[in-house]
This record gives structure tokens, C-alpha cells and sequence, in this order.
């Protein structure tokens, strides 16, 4: 039995502070990669939900991480940015015991397993003291998971130096108690994740395929044997680990499981990772209502980008970038909102027209194919793809007839971000029956959903040159 385990749902530490009360429990020790099976094994075969909120990976990334776990591995993350690789790696902390026993000493550098002390100092009060009267702590699982970033990443930031202050105490170089541990030492029997491998130095490399392959420490050339007990996590962009030379051949070789993330596979997808992660209040006293095309637009954008040749899609697109314009979109329908008092709000093609703030830096340019094409310029062309693609599958759907009808017969309509929606209840007086079909909100309902429906649909017939456009002091004007 594991002590821990019979917590499983338990806010609370356990009341055992003696290492005899652990030992008449019936604890048992175990490695972290082993009690992380345990953990899994269990819950996969209640099915339970093991990675809640992870989307559109069920068929793809989970099952290679299902296995790895299974396996015993160390795992490598590899994929473009914004692909939830730390979110995943943060994760794995549910597969620990809610609580893990350690000897509580003020002078240990570790939690020392209580039955298998892996220093000297462990070892001599294990063997010098009734068990008894040696003390017991327990590690929340949510403390056993550190991460570091690793530009500027040193080696005694993660492995550890030599402490000159014990060195003139008189310890030996040579000893264990002349080191001062880094982070890995110190998340023994926990979780260490290194984000961004291809751009650690190589010393810091070298030091990380000996823990991998030895499990021991070695500084300025002394091995100091440590039966280290930490699983291991990576994190890269697979432009960066797959150039030559960025990451040391030892190292890959030692990492058990390389586990290839990717963005959404489908629209979709990408709009139930956006609802689910952009944690915005849509209520309120100026609420905002958004029509699904309006969610469309905001994710299509993010994938033309992510086929632009204008983009350098080695850095990728994250999905940072559907959230953060999301967020801009909605504060602008927010903006019209509060100055027109409108209730709700509704964003339009024209909130659009602010995505600037929110995109420009998200982008990495390629520089071999833009043609001099400024940032903005690349970031107008992916928008007006994004209307189009959008707006060519509600015409096929519903026939562009349909939804073009109020349009008929020559008509100059001006739009803006800040103009009222009253402005254009003028031009849709009476509401195609098609329009409500087509665009899943009620264009009758209200002067702000007709105003939405109408930019949507203005923008859509420019993008397939069925109208004109000019665009002056914020505001666009549409002819037919």
C-alpha cells in the first residue's frame, strides 16, 4: 500500500510525522516515473479524463504521451510555439500522489525518500536514529514541478556549484556537502522541465546527459554519485532541435519519447480552444453578443497566417494570436457599446480594422518572401483571405442570391467601428429570410446583429470584387 495514494482526494497532508507511523502504515517507496504509472493506470482504466482541457489532441499527441508515461520515459515536446507543450507538461503533476513523505530535516538539501536517503547525510540519520524520532514531512504535488526557460540558463542554475563559503569551512572539494545543488538535485523525486533545449549551452548539456544516462551529479569534474530520482521534461521547436548542432547528439539520444505537437487540425477545433481559453466576461453592464461568423473570422485569421508565405512559418502562429484578437475585437464592439449604449454590443468586420495592436509583434516576417511588404500590409492581406474563405462558404451553402439580395440595384453604404448601428438599420429595413439561416443569429432581433450581418456581408461581396471599396478618416464606404 502507498500511504499517499489512500489520499487521493484529500486537501490535506496526512497526520503521520514519524518515519515509524510511515513504516507501520504500510508505505511503500517508489520511484516518480513508477508512482506516475501507477497513477495513470489507474485513471485510464476508470476512464477518467486525463488531460481535461486539452483539445484536438485525442487521436494525435495523447496516445504517443499515454505510452511514454507507460514506458517510463523522459519526454521531449516538440512544436511550433502556442501548441500547449508547457501547459501538457505541467499537467503530468495529476499523475502524483496527492502527498509524498520525506525526511523533515533543516539540513537536507533534497526531500529524501524515508526508506532509500540517496545523501550521506540522509543515510547517517536513518542509521544513527530510532525511526521513531526521525521526523516526517509531506510534498504537495503541486510543489514537485519546477520549469526553466533556458536562454541565460547557467549550470549551477540547474545542476550546481561549489560553494566557496563550506570550502573554507574545511569541507572537501570533493564531498557532497561542499555543493550547493541547482534545480534538478533539488526536484529529486519530482518533475524538472527544460523549455526551449536547442538554446542551452553546451556545458548545461553535458551535465544533463549524465543525470539522464547516470542519474548522478558531476561539477568541475567531480562525480558526486547521487541516485537522483527526477523525470524529466523538454520542450522545442523542431526548426531549432533539428539544426545541426543545437542540441548534442548524446543528449537526443538519451531523451526515451519525442511527442509532436501540432496546431488544430480543423477551424473548429481552434474556435473551442479560443472559447475555452480566452477568459473574457461577455456579460456585464455592457454585454457583447458574438456572432459565430465574427468567432470564424477570428480563427480563419490565425490559420491563413499560419499559410502565409509572407510569415515564417518555422516560428509558427500561436494561438496567442486568435485570443489576443479576440480580446481586441471584443473590447472595440465593447468600446461602441459603452459610447452608443448599446445592449449588447456586436462586433463587426470594422472592429477589425484595430487588429494592429493586437497582432503586429505576433508575426515573424519571412524576409525572403514579403517583397518588401511591410507587417501591416502582410497582416491586411491575411485578413481580407480570412473574409474571404469565410464568407465563399456561407455563399455556397446558402447561395450568394440570397444573402447579396438587399444589396440589389446600386447602394453606397459607409461602415465604421464607431458608428451607431441605427446608421444602418436604414439599409435593412426588411431582413431576408435567408440572412437568419445563414448567419445563426437573428438579424431582426436588433440594430446591432443587422449591422454586423451587413459589414459581414459588404466585405464578403468585395472580397469577390461584386462591390467597391474606399476607405477614408477610419471609416470604409461600399458601392455597388
Amino acid at each position: 500500500m502507498n500511504a499517499a495514494s489512500t489520499t487521493h482526494d484529500s486537501t490535506d497532508a496526512p497526520a503521520i510525522s514519524s518515519l515509524q507511523e510511515l513504516l507501520d502504515s504500510g508505505w511503500q517507496s517508489k520511484t516518480v516515473k513508477q508512482e506516475i504509472k501507477d497513477n495513470f493506470t489507474r485513471m485510464l482504466a476508470s476512464g477518467e479524463s486525463l488531460f481535461p482541457g486539452i483539445v484536438g489532441y485525442d487521436d494525435t499527441v495523447v496516445p504517443e504521451i499515454n505510452l511514454a508515461l507507460l514506458a517510463g520515459h523522459d519526454m521531449l515536446f516538440l512544436g511550433e510555439k502556442g501548441q500547449a507543450k508547457s501547459r501538457i507538461m505541467r499537467m503530468l503533476t495529476r499523475f502524483l500522489d496527492p502527498w509524498l513523505p520525506y525526511i523533515d530535516h533543516p539540513d537536507l538539501p533534497v526531500h529524501e525518500d524515508p526508506t532509500h536517503p540517496i545523501t550521506s547525510l540522509g543515510r547517517r540519520l536513518i542509521a544513527e536514529h530510532d525511526p521513531a524520532d526521525i521526523k516526517i514531512g509531506w510534498w504537495n504535488r503541486s510543489e514537485r514541478y519546477t520549469e526553466r526557460l533556458s536562454p541565460g540558463t547557467k549550470f549551477a542554475d540547474i545542476i550546481g556549484e561549489i560553494d566557496p563559503a563550506k570550502l573554507t569551512g574545511g569541507v572537501s572539494m570533493s564531498a557532497e556537502e561542499a555543493l550547493s545543488f541547482g534545480l534538478i538535485p533539488r526536484m529529486h523525486r519530482g518533475i524538472f522541465a527544460m523549455n526551449e533545449l536547442p538554446e542551452l549551452d553546451d556545458l548545461v548539456q553535458v551535465g544533463l546527459f549524465n543525470i539522464l544516462e547516470e542519474r548522478d551529479v558531476q561539477i568541475r569534474g567531480y562525480p558526486i554519485k547521487f541516485d537522483l530520482d527526477v523525470f524529466i521534461l523538454f520542450s522545442a521547436n523542431p526548426s531549432t532541435y533539428n539544426r545541426s548542432g543545437k542540441v548534442i547528439p548524446q543528449l537526443k539520444d538519451r531523451i526515451g519519447s519525442i511527442i509532436q505537437t501540432h496546431y488544430p487540425e480543423s477551424r473548429d477545433s481552434g474556435i473551442e480552444i479560443l472559447q475555452q481559453e480566452v477568459a473574457l466576461d461577455l456579460e456585464g453592464d455592457y454585454p457583447v453578443t458574438v456572432p459565430y461568423f465574427m468567432y470564424q473570422l477570428i480563427e480563419e485569421i490565425t490559420n491563413q497566417a499560419r499559410k502565409s508565405k509572407f510569415i515564417d512559418q518555422a516560428s509558427g502562429v500561436s494561438a496567442r494570436f486568435s485570443l489576443a484578437n479576440f480580446r481586441n475585437m471584443v473590447a472595440s464592439a465593447r468600446q461602441r457599446g459603452i459610447v452608443h449604449d448599446e445592449r449588447p454590443a456586436v462586433p463587426r468586420i470594422s472592429d477589425l480594422g484595430h487588429l494592429y495592436s493586437s497582432s503586429l509583434g505576433k508575426l515573424e516576417l519571412d524576409l525572403m518572401g514579403t517583397h518588401q511588404m511591410s507587417e501591416k500590409q502582410v497582416l491586411d492581406s491575411v485578413v481580407a483571405k480570412a473574409i474571404e474563405v469565410v464568407f465563399k462558404e456561407y455563399v455556397e451553402e446558402h447561395g450568394l442570391s440570397a444573402i447579396a439580395e438587399i444589396f440589389r440595384g446600386g447602394v453606397r453604404v459607409v461602415v465604421g467601428d464607431m458608428l451607431p448601428s441605427s446608421q444602418y438599420a436604414e439599409r435593412l429595413k426588411s431582413v431576408p429570410p435567408a440572412w437568419e439561416a445563414a448567419f445563426e443569429v437573428n438579424a431582426s432581433e436588433s440594430e446591432a446583429v443587422r449591422a454586423s450581418c451587413v459589414e459581414f456581408v459588404l466585405a464578403g461581396l468585395y472580397s469577390m470584387e461584386r462591390i467597391s471599396r474606399s476607405q477614408q478618416h477610419g471609416k470604409i464606404e461600399y458601392e455597388t
